[in-house]
């Protein structure tokens, strides 16, 4: 099982133990209706009852010919039941009844971060990841290399799943363009610099900035930087400063590291190579 896929199994399996009813595997059907949704009313035995019906901020619905009825906190199938009994209560011998959510405004999908429109997205019924996204404007261009959805329960808890940008949408691996839940917070990072810092011997000294996306290391920092001259010492040291101001020092031979024979060093945020001048 690849990493992905423990993850979205996990992350199914915790769902399902802390989130209520509406969040748990398809949200259509076990979804609690609540104000500003718009639910699909259809009465076979009567026409007129037929519509497209916006939840009003007391949670009811208003009918023709019927009046208010409360369908916040209801599902489809539990209104459906209601408003069943309500017309055989009074205005039909026999009503058979449907109830679809069309518009989840309650509930609306969250998109932050590294899109053109961040903000709310009135949820139009089902959605996965890439259409979330492309219904906040696409990503921005300063994304960094994941996307971050979170799944918030009602008792508060939340889940989250970490999807590579890559995965979606250069390689279009259809298994992590996951589903898209009612309530869902979509967040998309931005890519964070990493600045480090080359002295001496090297043909462009000072600061080389890197995105958080690409592979930051020494030998990419050297190449950035045009290379060593002539006169540079095989011997390089990278400086390294600790949380507790403490400098650390590691020294790569650079023929080694040509050679494969010594790895390429990660780099970290305010790394300091520092290039000698050989004597030879």
């Amino acid at each position: 099982m690849s990493k992905i896929a423990g993850q979205l199994c996990a992350l199914a399996a915790a769902v399902y133990l802390v989130a209520p009813a509406w969040a748990q595997g398809d949200p259509v059907g076990a979804y609690r209706i609540g104000p500003r949704d718009v639910v699909a009313i259809r009465v076979f035995e009567e026409a007129q009852l037929d519509g497209d019906f916006k939840v009003n901020e007391d949670g009811t619905i208003r009918l023709p010919l019927v009046g208010n009825v409360l369908a916040e906190g209801l599902t489809e199938e539990e209104l459906a039941a209601r408003l069943k009994e309500v017309l055989e209560e009074g205005l039909l011998q026999r009503a058979s009844v449907t109830a679809e959510v069309t518009e989840f405004r309650s509930r609306p999908i969250s998109v932050l971060g590294a899109v053109r429109e961040p903000g709310s997205l009135n949820f139009p019924g089902r959605l996965t990841l890439i259409e979330a996204i492309t219904a906040a404007g696409g990503l921005s261009g300063s994304q960094g290399s994941s996307i971050h959805v979170l799944r918030r329960a009602a008792n508060g808890l939340t889940d989250q799943i970490t999807i590579p940008v890559e995965a979606l949408l250069v390689e279009a691996d259809p298994d992590v363009n996951i589903p898209i839940f009612a309530n869902d917070l979509i967040n998309v990072p931005p890519a964070q610099e990493v600045v480090v810092y080359l002295l001496g011997e090297v043909s462009g000294a000072g600061a080389i900035t890197f995105k958080g996306t690409e592979r930051v290391t020494l030998l990419a920092a050297i190449a950035r930087a045009g290379g060593l001259t002539e006169r540079a010492s095989n011997k390089i040291r990278l400086q390294r400063r600790s949380p507790d101001g403490a400098v650390e020092e590691i020294i790569v031979h650079y023929k080694r590291l040509l050679a494969g024979e010594q790895p390429d060093p990660v780099l970290r945020q305010g790394d300091v190579i520092i290039v000698k001048e050989s004597f030879f």
